[in-house]
Parts: structure tokens; C-alpha cells; sequence
């Protein structure tokens, strides 16, 4: 075999520049000195870098969420669709990387786990106020559950933003409305920090939807997309309930909660209820 037949071969590659002294780098764009110095174990525990690694990767997938949510509210608002059928497509598809990232967390037993848990304190997932925002404009809204970010000034003020504001389902709703479907006016305005409650009114005008997807087509597309959504969002919760039980078992959280009997809770949620409902009735 001949010894250099593994290098690579740069003959051809004349072209490349190697010297990029005080110009823009592929490290100082994505700001990777930041970035990469965030991993700090508390530890000398192997597994722990696993751990920060994987739950930082999802608050970056949170930031992208939220940046596409927040865009796709806003054509809703301005009755432009096109663009939002592609935000919650990715929106979905992000979950799926999330979901992903159970799988590999899942590697790590509770044996390993144990070992570093105690140096976390009172740090919890919990505590994430990107997660908390999510949920929010997603329409999970409880206002008690800001509280925990009131320490935080700066980011308390974004979670309040997003409890007082209109959900995506809300502006969801209030398009059908502006489409002339018959939604009752406690829909259309109402106490937004509250969570969503289904209506006979709303889900009569999804089964509109459904019973003529040609007309329709638009809003069609636009529940559909969000049931994806939902639906991805649900397995991200799973996955997440089995691999909390899977390595801590019934213990309670770092953060105070009940653990896993608090994530089981959470899967009988429903962001977009008359979505799921009005499949009965179809």
C-alpha cells in the first residue's frame, strides 16, 4: 500500500488562500472562541461534558425556534402564509434534532449521572427561560411558572413579553375570524396571559377547513403544519420524560420538582386542542 495514498492530495487546489491576517475567519463569524469556551464541568467527571454539551445545543435550538416563531406569528398577523408554512417546517424539524439529543444523553447511565449531580445544586432545566418562552408562545401560558425567572431581570422581562402576549395559536384563531369563519368574540380578545381553552366555535371552523380543503387550502396547510409541530414537540417530551426516568428514576429534580411525575403531567398538554378534536368528527 503505498504510505501516502491516506494524505490529501492539495496539488489541484492552488487556488486557496491561507492567510486571512485581519479578515473576517470562519471562527470569528459563528464566534467560536465564545462559543467552544462555554463547556466549564464543574467536575473532573467524564460524563459531564456530555451533559452541558447536550443542553446548551438545545437552548441554541430553543433561540432558533423562538426566532422562527416570532416570524411566523407576525405573517400571520399580516395575512401573509407563504412564509410560514416554511417557519414551522423547520420549527419541526428542529424538535426532531432535539429529539435526537435525548438518544444520545441516554448513553450516559445513572451511575455516571450521580457522580457529578450533586455539584448542580438547584440548577434545573426548569429554570430555562427559553424553554419557558416556547411554551408560552406556543400557548402552554401559567403565569406562576414565570416567577422563577423574577431574579432575573433582563430575562423575567422577555418571559412576562411572552405571557402577555397573543400565543401563535391565538393569531391563529383570529385569522379564521378575519377569514369570516364564526369565532366567538371571547376568542378573538381575551386575557392573554391565560392558557387557551377549547371552543365549539373554533373547532367548527377547522372542520370548515377540513370539509373543503380546496377552498381552503391555505388554512389547511397552516393546521396541518401546526399538528406537525405539536406532534414533534409531544415526542420531544417523551423522549425527555424516559430519559430523566431512565437515569434518575422517581428522584426529585435539581430544581425542586417532582421529577418525573411533573414531565408526566406535561404530556396530557395541548397547545392547538381543536386541531386534534375535530379529527373525531372529520
Amino acid at each position: 500500500m503505498n504510505e501516502t495514498s491516506s494524505a490529501v492530495d492539495l496539488s489541484d487546489q492552488t487556488k486557496i488562500r491561507w492567510d486571512f491576517e485581519g479578515e473576517l475567519t470562519y471562527g470569528d463569524y459563528l464566534g467560536l472562541d465564545k462559543v467552544l469556551d462555554a463547556q466549564r464541568p464543574l467536575s473532573d467527571e467524564h460524563d459531564e461534558m456530555l451533559f452541558i454539551v447536550i443542553h446548551q445545543a438545545m437552548e441554541l435550538w430553543m433561540k432558533l425556534s423562538i426566532h422562527e416563531i416570532t416570524a411566523a406569528r407576525a405573517h400571520i398577523i399580516a395575512n401573509t402564509l407563504d412564509p410560514v408554512f416554511k417557519m414551522l417546517s423547520r420549527v419541526a424539524r428542529v424538535q426532531g434534532q432535539m429529539l435526537q439529543s435525548w438518544e444520545v444523553l441516554a448513553t450516559m447511565t445513572p451511575a455516571d449521572y450521580l457522580k457529578f449531580r450533586g455539584g448542580l445544586g438547584s440548577a434545573s432545566g426548569f429554570q430555562s427561560h427559553q424553554y419557558r418562552i416556547l411554551e408560552f408562545m406556543l400557548g402552554n401560558k401559567n403565569a406562576k411558572l414565570a416567577e422563577v425567572h423574577r431574579s432575573r431581570p433582563e430575562r423575567y422581562e422577555q418571559v412576562i413579553a411572552a405571557l402577555e402576549a397573543p400565543s401563535l395559536y391565538d393569531e391563529c384563531i383570529r385569522l379564521l375570524g378575519r377569514r369570516g369563519m364564526a369565532i366567538d368574540p371571547a376568542c378573538i380578545e381575551r386575557d392573554w396571559r391565560k392558557p387557551y381553552r377549547a371552543h365549539a366555535s373554533v373547532e367548527a371552523a377547522w372542520q370548515a377547513v377540513y370539509d373543503d380543503v380546496t377552498h381552503y387550502w391555505d388554512l389547511y396547510d397552516l393546521a396541518e403544519k401546526l399538528v406537525d409541530l405539536e406532534h414533534r414537540f409531544q415526542q420531544w417530551r417523551f423522549a425527555h420524560l424516559t430519559t430523566v426516568e431512565r437515569i434518575i428514576g422517581s428522584r426529585t429534580g435539581t430544581g425542586g420538582t417532582t421529577g418525573v411525575s411533573y414531565l408526566k403531567r406535561a404530556l396530557d398538554l395541548r397547545f392547538f386542542p381543536e386541531l386534534w378534536s375535530v379529527r373525531t368528527t372529520l
